[in-house]
């Protein structure tokens, strides 16, 4: 699941998009949490979707849960590097 990389990496590495993994600081684009940036806690590849830091639904007994994002919404504005096999796909 991709997402696509701000300005700044994208001129880094040479790519527009990456992959989004647990870690990433990711910057909500479009819907009702738009200009919020946080850290990605989770990724579900089964749903296609990412749950993001500060982004989070209130049920109705008021308790909190993180609301699903698709990857396709959000700008990857920091990679997490710790990955070996990442950090040498996305390389230039």
């Amino acid at each position: 699941m991709g997402a696509k990389l701000s300005e700044e990496l994208s001129k880094e590495y040479g790519t527009r998009s990456a992959a989004v993994i647990a870690g990433d600081t990711v910057k909500v684009m479009r819907g009702d949490y738009k200009g919020t940036e946080g850290k990605v806690q989770t990724v579900s590849l089964q749903d296609g979707t990412i749950s993001v830091d500060g982004v989070i639904s209130t049920k109705v007994d008021d308790t909190e849960v993180p609301r699903p994002i698709y990857p396709s919404n959000v700008m990857i504005t920091k990679l997490e590097m710790k990955d070996g096999r990442r950090a040498s796909s996305i390389k230039k």
